[in-house]
């Protein structure tokens, strides 16, 4: 975990992205990264949900990876360890 924590810091350093990096602004990314997860599921019956095309798949994972990165860089930012929180929760 730690390293892609650092490796996300580092990406947002290079393009001078942490300027934009603010909690809210995390948030509002994150959220809209799970919508974008939402939309693959949308008017799919239980058991597509299970067996979704390759290339949708392919979508999904990136879209699970999009909100793993602002899930990071969000509690990176708020100096949360996110496996402890969920061990705490």
């Amino acid at each position: 975990m730690q390293d892609l924590i650092e490796q996300l810091r580092e990406f947002a350093d290079e393009r001078d992205w942490d300027q934009f990096h603010s909690p809210k602004n995390l948030a509002m990314a994150l959220s809209v990264e799970v919508a974008e997860i939402l939309e693959h599921f949308q008017w799919l019956t239980q058991e597509q949900t299970t067996k979704l095309k390759p290339e949708e798949f392919a979508k999904l994972k990136e879209e699970i990876g999009d909100v793993l990165i602002y899930l990071t860089r969000l509690a990176d930012k708020l100096g949360i360890d996110p496996l402890e929180a969920a061990k705490e929760k």
